[in-house]
């Protein structure tokens, strides 16, 4: 699609990234709750069916594990660093991956800076983080850490400012900031809404 500059409408995108928030909402609601760690457009198996909107079904789940962990010393936070970079692909990991700090608590909102990223990357068949280092190069870490999102310019595809303000909410560089998965659905419940009305 991106080679002939084709693009998804916002429905057909919200759609798609509706059923990629199922799927995290039930590893993220297991006792003790699970993370995907590596959500990005690869692992999203797509089928389309004659008249009826696209099936998208999150897979492989090599890289899952219990989403908490408490991290309290310099070897533990390299350690976890250490993992996320055999496991996480780079383009969609979260900040706290890249750099996680000596004291912190990670948790499955890991997952929802990937399902941020995925959902830039359905709309404009790049992530964010690839889209703004371009051609030039650079550190994708630095980049990912910075959470400056560009966005294509022009208008197409003519996505709209919520949408937008969707992907930036949850592409918080601060983990305790960013949004968990119920709240993901009940916003691209509502954007739904919008689109198909």
């Amino acid at each position: 699609m991106k080679a002939k500059n084709e693009f998804f409408t916002p429905g057909i995108v919200l759609h798609i990234f509706k059923q990629l928030c199922a799927g995290l909402k039930h590893m993220h609601s297991f006792d003790p709750p699970y993370a995907h760690n590596d959500v990005k457009p690869g692992n999203v198996l797509i089928t389309w069916r004659k008249s009826q909107p696209p099936l998208a079904v999150l897979m492989d789940f090599g890289s899952a594990a219990p989403a908490k962990r408490e991290v309290r010393s310099r070897s533990q936070a390299l350690q976890v660093q250490e993992w996320a970079a055999e496991h996480c692909s780079a383009p969609y990991r979260a900040p706290e991956l890249w750099d996680c700090p000596s004291n912190s608590d990670i948790d499955e909102r890991t997952d929802i800076w990937s399902l941020g990223c995925t959902l830039y990357a359905i709309m404009y068949g790049v992530s964010p983080f690839e889209y703004s280092l371009g051609d030039s190069g650079g550190s994708l870490q630095l980049a990912a850490m910075s959470g400056q999102v560009k966005w294509p310019p022009g208008t197409n595809p003519p996505y709209p400012d919520s949408l937008r303000q969707f992907v930036t909410w949850m592409l918080q560089p601060q983990a305790a900031i960013r949004p968990h998965i119920d709240d993901v659905i009940i916003h691209v419940d509502k954007l739904l809404a919008k689109f198909s009305s």
